[in-house]
């Protein structure tokens, strides 16, 4: 065929035509997605538990006498002060006991001087002396006794606190022990939570060098904030081991008394992660349970990496391992791309990404 005819020149021209498209294919199998590195930042992490409110004090208020309720000096919910009265019962047996019992410590106290006059004169012994005295002395014991057992019949308030349902009405006849009410102290709250045995081992770990993981804040029923900040100070001595926790209590005081005794809440504690490695968790996704990310290698090469996530905040995953501070991962086309696939990637900064995904960290 000459190599100016006509069809050697189409021939020509279509070989080149193909050539020009397998280029433009082989450019087109090389797709570009976005890919990201992790970056370090100090956070809190907030965790929450569910917990139960205690007043500081709080105790049952009981008759220690038999008797009829005489008076009632108190109200349902009414605070009351230290040493307020609050209750009476009738006190005539015992005012009765009291004066039968000072009479006979008079009588003894005659005797006791008549025979210390004799003994002074050598007329009786002083074992009699000494007989006498202690017959004396047993008399007052009895007055101290009879003035306890009166000073029982008036219930007063032992501490400031909140009086909650009188269980006895004037006129009842009151055994030993009955019970009256209970009263509670609010200044201040015990509020007492569970804790896992994994975060209690954290907590006692990061807490010798910071003492702000052991403040912290109260959610009230109504989904509020308390508006007092709580510290933790005593941890129960042992585990749950049943449910694996173990209790916290936290102290909180109460100024304006606006926490009762017996409410309900949750208690939000701040866990401090210091230089915490952060990836998106747009970047990351699941496969039978375990979390995966895929790495961009030197050469443009996918490589799938597993990870492991210690915590999380929104549009963040803290990685305890799996991934570098220099990796480039993909956060994008994750269902498009397989293992070994060569990628163009546009590397985002981190400052970049988090204000495009809003990061909310401390």
């Amino acid at each position: 065929m000459n190599a100016t005819s006509p069809i050697y020149i189409i021939l020509i021209a279509m070989s080149l035509l193909a050539c020009q498209e397998t280029d433009n294919e082989t450019r087109q199998e090389t797709p570009k997605y976005e890919a990201t590195t992790p970056f370090r930042k100090d956070i809190s992490i907030k965790k929450e538990y569910v917990c139960q409110i205690h007043g500081i004090r709080h105790i049952e208020v009981r008759a220690m006498e038999k008797g009829y309720l005489q008076d009632i000096y108190v109200d349902e919910g009414q605070l009351v002060h230290q040493g307020q009265p609050m209750f009476k019962i009738m006190p005539a047996i015992y005012l009765a006991e009291l004066m039968k019992a000072q009479a006979e410590a008079n009588i003894m106290n005659i005797e006791y001087k008549n025979t210390k006059g004799l003994a002074d004169q050598n007329i009786v012994s002083q074992n009699e002396l000494a007989l006498a005295k202690a017959k004396l002395d047993k008399a007052n014991a009895e007055v101290k006794l009879a003035e306890t057992h009166l000073s029982f019949t008036a219930i007063n308030a032992p501490f400031d606190g909140i009086v909650d349902h009188l269980l006895a009405r004037n006129g009842s006849l009151l055994d030993e022990g009955t019970l009256l009410t209970t009263l509670s102290d609010i200044s201040k709250l015990w509020v007492y939570f569970n804790v896992p045995e994994s975060e209690y081992l954290d907590y006692k770990t990061n807490n010798k060098d910071d003492q702000t993981y052991s403040k912290v804040k109260l959610k009230m029923a109504n989904g509020a904030i308390f508006d007092q900040e709580g510290k933790i100070e005593t941890i129960e001595a042992d585990f749950d081991n049943t449910a694996g926790n173990i209790e916290f209590r936290a102290t909180f005081p109460n100024p304006n008394g606006l926490l009762r005794h017996g409410e309900t809440g949750t208690i939000i504690m701040k866990k401090p992660y210091k230089n915490a490695l952060l990836i998106p968790q747009k970047a990351t996704f699941e496969v039978l349970d375990k979390m995966f990310v895929y790495v961009i290698n030197n050469e443009g090469v996918v490589e799938q990496r597993q990870i492991t996530i210690d915590a999380e905040i929104p549009y963040f995953f803290l990685v305890k391992q799996g991934v570098k501070d220099d990796d480039k991962i993909l956060i994008e086309g994750l269902r498009k791309v397989h293992p070994g696939d060569h990628l163009d990637i546009t590397l985002i900064p981190t400052e970049k990404l988090q204000s495009n995904l809003q990061l909310h960290a401390e």
